[in-house]
């Protein structure tokens, strides 16, 4: 059982597909936000039954509460393999990703640069790029127009010893392709620089070891990886430490609250503990053990073995149809299972009409207009977008391909 995903058991701890209303629909959207496991669920409805007031107090349901919250971030940090208190939550990513540039454009020096590419979604580069108002240097990496890959030699090109931070993405929400973060982190560390890395649209694939891959800073969201509306921060401490507080002043000695300005979600933090259950749960079902960060790699392979299996006949299907052209690699091996389709037509119109065949898709841009630019699609007509995860089985991609058929 441990090679092989169990995908019954999987779709078992996901109440929408027991949920009458989505029954012989097939959900090709997850890269916009996942189907919610049922611990997450159980946790928050617990939570507001029970808990729902200020945690940290000396009464009791207070003391329930503030223990849920600490809870979510000690096991999650374990998974993820960084120290527990350099784990933080926030509304979102981008809300997220905005109080860290303003904590660097606090920092930084006059002359100072950053590196941005243009193959993230937009939150991972608009705050950044907006200090260039500020009067810091912004340097692009730029994607191949065609492939939409990003180089490491081209970012070598922009390496000095002016540039403070790398912004890139774990993987582009449109182009699928997995980029080289222990790679390219060495290569900004070797030159003095400090990483930021864009997880988004990779972690509903698999959480990473965080602590081995080595960024010092790793965003990503909670709603795409089966939890509540949340963004998830690593900031590791050395970096930590040395930006400017940006939460409330007598708070800047913690520090997961030096860069959560606002008062946090408790439900929804508490209820990312969920998470943490539904990994525990698939690592026990498959006979998965060891440490948190070791059961956690066991369940990344054995999601990623799946998906890989489902995405190649997709990428086939796609490679070989003229009209349509595939953006990023077409083998499964190395690329997540986001599949963004340039057609000769709109791509909200054909998720329209998918929609008529049971399959919830996507058409659009996607927030990542700048890597469409990049690569010669208009992002006013926009991509069609497969995304799929690990409860994904056979029988959608097939219902899947067979639509696609109908309308292309």
């Amino acid at each position: 059982m441990a090679g092989q995903l169990d995908v019954d058991f999987v779709r078992a701890q996901f109440p929408a597909f027991a949920e009458p209303s989505l029954q012989g629909q097939a959900f090709f959207e997850n890269a916009g936000g996942s189907y919610t496991c049922g611990p997450v669920i159980a946790r928050l409805e617990r939570y507001y039954r029970q808990r729902k007031v200020q945690p940290y107090a000396p009464y009791e349901a207070s003391q329930l509460a503030g223990e849920e919250m600490d809870e979510a971030r000690a096991r999650l940090s374990a998974m993820l393999g960084v120290a527990e208190d350099e784990l933080s939550f926030g509304p979102s990513t981008t809300q997220n990703t905005y109080v860290l540039a303003r904590a660097f454009a606090q920092w930084m020096q006059p002359g100072d640069a950053i590196v941005v590419t243009n193959q993230d979604h937009e939150a991972n580069t608009g705050p950044w790029r907006r200090l260039a108002d500020e009067g810091f240097e912004v340097r692009e990496w730029k994607i191949d127009p065609e492939s939409g890959h990003l180089n490491p030699e081209d970012l070598e090109e922009l390496l000095d010893d002016k540039v403070r931070l790398v912004c890139f993405p774990h993987c582009s929400n449109v182009v699928g392709e997995v980029n080289p973060v222990v790679e390219i982190t060495a290569l900004a560390h070797a030159a003095g620089a400090y990483v930021c890395v864009d997880g988004v649209s990779y972690a509903p694939h698999g959480f990473v070891n965080v602590g081995l891959m080595g960024p010092d800073i790793y965003l990503f969201s909670a709603y795409k990886t089966y939890g509540p509306h949340q963004g998830i921060m690593v900031i590791r401490r050395d970096l930590g430490m040395q930006l400017p507080n940006q939460g409330h002043y007598f708070n800047q000695d913690c520090l997961y609250k030096r860069f959560t300005p606002a008062g946090p979600d408790h439900a929804q933090i508490a209820a990312s503990a969920g998470m943490a259950d539904y990994f525990d749960a698939l690592a026990e079902h498959h006979g998965i053990t060891g440490t948190p960060t070791e059961r956690n790699e066991g369940v990344h392979e054995l999601m990623r073995r799946h998906e890989s299996a489902l995405l190649q006949p997709v990428l086939d299907y796609a490679k070989d149809r003229n009209s349509v052209r595939l953006l990023g690699p077409t083998s499964a091996e190395g690329r997540a299972p986001t599949v963004a389709l340039a057609l000769n037509r709109a791509g909200e119109g054909v998720a329209r009409d998918l929609a008529q065949h049971g399959i919830m898709a996507g058409g659009g841009d996607f927030y990542a207009v700048r890597a469409l630019q990049a690569m010669g699609v208009d992002p006013d007509q926009g991509v069609l977008r497969l995304s799929f995860v690990h409860y994904t089985n056979r029988a959608e991609v097939d219902q899947l391909l067979n639509a696609l058929d109908d309308c292309l």
